[in-house]
């Protein structure tokens, strides 16, 4: 149960919080007498890469939360490729479940969720105020509305076969973009393996696409939530590296690979590098721990015009209760309480799930040190400081319902797609995206 308190905070006072400030609480949110009339509590969330982690949420975390809370809890698994569909055709039926869980900041249905300042709230006194990445990630700044809360999120490390990278002298793999191109070319005409990054239409091409132009500086909007894609010189060079990567490093699947195609690709040892969510390693170690032990991971590559090590969220896991939820409070009281299981989560996704509060998995640097599955046991330390080098979906700006909309439309890799197949030149490739771009961002804009 959470525990609750008589202070309250004014509006004003939680979005300081919001933002950094110290936390101020406890809060007393969740009505028992409430909850007690609450018998069902439907939830449906994005089919995770690790199925432990999924058969623990369904049949232990939900079980159980439920038989302490008087409450049936059922628990529908989505495809992330049908997530966006499945949440558009419950806001037009105006029903569905009570809480949907995204692998990605859900801000393009804000006018159809909750405000969830108060599960940040009710998590404070016991974790700490809200982290960066969970705030702008999930603060609509022009309501001042949380329409979403995160509670864990995937870094997108560089995975690399040091094998085939050891055979052109990169025994440690590539640093940033220009030692990944020339370095995958010499592996592709040296050894017949291409590069593995993504670029078809699926959530791993959307991550890989945004975080290459992203560091190219060719940004999709700014932090006012203007397009900013293709304004200068920075764009049409980022989409012709991204082209040079495929003609010189690449291979024809990279633009037709499934969802996952890029990790079975990376397992098979078909290809030698893909920016990846760690569960790509995780699946290697299991399915083929001779493999596993012959792919390393290390931070990001380093952008371009000093940008950085940097790559955005492989997933932000987002948690949005519905306003048209059946059991409104029961979800808001699930989701708070589910933030104390974060230790497990941690645990059942492999190391997969890192916590958006750091104080519910105090012995994270240990467990990286000293993995149980890894080869050697700290292979996964490149990812103790992937808090620093990883940026909410969105940069330089919020996760706004333009950008988000941009991202989950697939505008990017559409675009990437045309231009990799001859279909147009990278500078007529970019100039369509922007005014696609633009178009969305009207829209919004006159919605608002």
């Amino acid at each position: 149960m959470t525990r609750t308190g008589a202070r309250s905070t004014s509006r004003r006072q939680f979005l300081k919080f919001a933002a950094g400030a110290a936390a101020v609480g406890p809060f007393f949110l969740f009505s028992d007498q409430v909850l007690a009339s609450a018998k069902n509590l439907h939830i449906a969330k994005w089919a995770h890469f690790i199925p432990e982690f999924d058969d623990w949420f369904v049949n232990v975390l939900a079980r159980d939360w439920g038989s302490k809370n008087d409450t049936k809890v059922t628990v529908d698994l989505i495809p992330v490729e049908d997530v966006r569909n499945r949440a558009s055709s419950e806001i037009n039926a105006g029903k569905g479940h009570d809480i949907f869980v995204f692998p990605w900041p859900p801000a393009e249905f804000h006018a159809h969720l909750i405000d969830h300042a108060g599960i940040y709230q009710a998590v404070a006194p016991r974790y700490g105020a809200i982290q960066q990445l969970a705030h702008r990630s999930t603060l609509n700044p022009a309501t001042k509305k949380y329409f979403g809360f995160a509670d864990f999120w995937m870094p997108s490390p560089l995975h690399f076969f040091q094998d085939y990278w050891a055979q052109v002298g990169i025994p440690f793999g590539p640093v940033h973009y220009g030692s990944l191109l020339s370095g995958g070319k010499k592996i592709r005409d040296k050894l017949g393996i291409p590069c593995g990054l993504a670029f078809s239409p699926t959530l791993e091409g959307n991550v890989t696409l945004h975080t290459i132009l992203y560091t190219h500086r060719a940004w999709v909007l700014d932090a006012a939530g203007n397009v900013v894609f293709n304004k200068n010189a920075f764009t049409v060079h980022a989409v012709r590296y991204i082209q040079a990567l495929f003609e010189e490093s690449g291979t024809p699947d990279q633009l037709t690979w499934s969802s996952g195609g890029s990790v079975r690709a990376m397992v098979g040892h078909k290809t030698s590098a893909s920016l990846n969510a760690i569960s790509l390693l995780r699946t290697a170690e299991k399915q083929s721990p001779e493999i596993g032990n012959r792919m390393w991971i290390q931070p990001p590559l380093m952008g371009t015009s000093g940008m950085g090590v940097t790559a955005l969220p492989h997933v932000t896991n987002c948690s949005a209760v519905w306003n048209f939820a059946q059991n409104p409070t029961g979800a808001r009281k699930f989701l708070a309480d589910m933030v104390d299981s974060s230790k497990t989560s941690y645990e059942k996704s492999l190391g997969c799930n890192l916590p958006i509060y750091p104080k519910a998995v105090p012995d994270f640097i240990v467990r990286l040190e000293k993995d149980p599955q890894a080869v050697p046991s700290d292979k996964y330390m490149p990812l103790k400081d992937a808090l620093h080098w990883t940026p909410n979906l969105g940069v330089p700006g919020f996760a706004s319902p333009a950008y988000m909309e941009i991202f989950t439309t697939s505008v990017l890799p559409k675009m990437v797609g045309s231009v990799l197949r001859g279909e147009q030149s990278p500078e007529d490739g970019a100039a369509a995206a922007a005014a696609e771009m633009q178009r969305i961002v009207d829209k919004w804009k006159q919605a608002s």
